[in-house]
């Protein structure tokens, strides 16, 4: 009898094992839980350029796919967002392919109390840092925070 109930109860919390994996949250769910959808940008009251006004957008279109548009003023991209977790503090890692750049950049974006948020790390497939710890490799200042545009 015990031989049968361990693999009763070992096919039990497989299944349940499974049965949770099956409602895992969508990319489009994911971010849009965390309050990604929609323009950010260094400051919304600027045109799109690409020094403070760059604009970038996450919207959830057809399919419940989400793409991530850059718009630098001059030059525009589109880009999908391949995977979105939230990390246990809180974090947005997302893995988005830019055909652009023909890679694949890793990055995880932190919301602030006042509802701007920040990039704390982003790298390529390599693990190549451009932002780490919340500074840009290149001369260690800290990222700015992106605002929320309406």
């Amino acid at each position: 009898m015990n031989g049968s109930f361990g693999r009763l109860t070992l096919a039990l919390v497989f299944s349940l094992a499974l049965s949770c994996g099956a409602f895992a949250d969508t990319v489009a769910q994911t971010v849009q839980k965390w309050g990604l959808i929609g323009p950010w940008s260094l400051d919304c009251s600027l045109k799109p350029d690409r020094n403070k006004g760059t604009v970038l957008d996450y919207e959830i279109v057809g399919d419940n796919r989400v793409v991530h548009r850059r718009n630098f003023g001059e030059t525009t991209d589109e880009s999908e967002v391949v995977t979105a977790e939230i990390s246990g503090d809180g974090m947005l890692n997302l893995r988005v392919f830019f055909p652009s750049l023909k890679q694949t950049r890793e990055y995880g974006l932190l919301m602030q109390p006042d509802g701007t948020m920040r990039a704390i790390y982003n790298r390529n497939q390599k693990q190549e840092y451009s932002i780490k710890d919340g500074k840009f490799t290149a001369n260690g200042s800290p990222t700015p925070p992106q605002h929320k545009c309406m």
